[in-house]
């Protein structure tokens, strides 16, 4: 996502990110259905069962977000260790589980009699797909928005990102495991070298070298604000497409949108709420607090979308999942940012 932290916070297309997913979904429906050589076309880019185009334009997606993630803010990880403890430990040790168990209880049970099995479990995976990866780019925003800790919120997203390299296979390879959903381990591993490894290494080669040459001042806001709407049209564009290959699911099935994006909200809501209210008992400041909640309520739905496109297909269950997830972002988290500013007064004042 484009993270210029403008006054405003979030800029016009960030802010209206859900319109545009909605305009791009029936963009692509239409073409599935009307103009299905479009698709047939397109797939016949593949290697190793990953689309090209597709992972052309998620490198558009997830390059930009990595240039914001400074690696030498690790140093200051000693400044505020009970508030990463509370981001670590949500994120990686209940989030992928209760995302797990959520999905199951609604993919499962409430719905087995309206999305069949083999629908649902594909829809479970898309699920942990998103579980399994935390924020590591609107996280800024939804800080700014909420006025939080900027050194905090870069220690967190770094720290995480480093995390996101050694947990999200195993994490994802275990939920799924449990499933009963076949893994393609190769692939999955290569999707976090593809779509986390060489872009992060990208990113930081990116900072290190500019900031070296042209100062820091120059790198921060004069080059990253370059990419500002890049990684936005990488996925209103990737949108289209895999939409276009969903086309006949979704005109046959319109309501598994809904269905789908109801566990992913009571998600959200539950992870914020966890993370938030132990920041509370731990008498953290409310710059620490808001952003703790946020990183573990918001997803890493590029990576999540990515991964389901390599290990699943462009016609799978579990890639539609993860873009309900993209659908559902923007408008549940500023749900949670005005929540986490209008309870200001339940934290202490002074950030330590």
């Amino acid at each position: 996502m484009s993270e210029h932290e403008h006054s405003s916070g979030i800029g016009f297309f960030e802010k209206y990110l859900t319109i545009w997913v909605l305009l791009c979904m029936a963009a692509g429906v239409l073409i599935g259905v009307y103009l299905p050589q479009i698709p047939s076309f397109l797939s016949k880019f593949e290697y190793a069962n990953v689309s090209i185009p597709v992972a052309i334009l998620i490198w558009l997606m997830i390059y930009p977000m990595m240039l914001k993630v400074d690696f030498a803010s690790i140093k200051q990880v000693g400044q505020n260790p009970r508030g990463l403890v509370v981001t670590w430990v949500t994120n990686w040790l209940i989030k992928p589980f209760t995302m797990y168990a959520i999905a199951l209880f609604f993919f499962y049970v409430v719905y087995q009699s309206v999305i069949p099995r083999e629908l649902g479990r594909q829809y479970l995976a898309g699920a942990v797909l998103l579980g399994a990866a935390p924020c590591t780019a609107m996280v800024f925003v939804w800080s700014h928005l909420t006025k939080g800790n900027p050194a905090y919120t870069l220690v967190q997203v770094a720290t995480n990102d480093l995390i996101i390299l050694a947990a999200f296979v195993p994490i994802v390879g275990l939920l799924l495991g449990i499933s009963g959903i076949s893994i393609p381990w190769n692939t999955l591993f290569l999707s976090v070298i593809l779509f986390v490894v060489i872009p992060l290494g990208a990113g930081w080669l990116s900072r290190v070298m500019i900031t070296k040459s042209h100062g820091l001042e120059y790198f921060e806001h004069s080059f990253i604000p370059k990419f500002g709407n890049v990684t936005i049209t990488g996925l209103l564009l990737t949108l289209v497409i895999i939409f276009s290959f969903q086309g006949r699911i979704i005109v046959e099935n319109p309501l598994n949108i809904l269905l789908i994006a109801i566990p992913l909200v009571i998600q959200t809501f539950l992870i914020f709420f966890i993370a938030y209210f132990w920041a509370k008992a731990w008498k953290l400041p409310h710059d620490v607090a808001a952003p703790a909640g946020m990183i573990g309520a918001s997803n890493f739905f590029e990576l999540a979308v990515a991964v389901a496109i390599s290990v699943f297909g462009l016609q799978s269950g579990a890639t539609m999942a993860t873009v309900v997830g993209v659908l559902v972002e923007v408008p549940v988290m500023l749900t949670l940012v005005k929540i986490a500013n209008n309870t200001k007064s339940w934290f202490p004042q002074k950030s330590r």
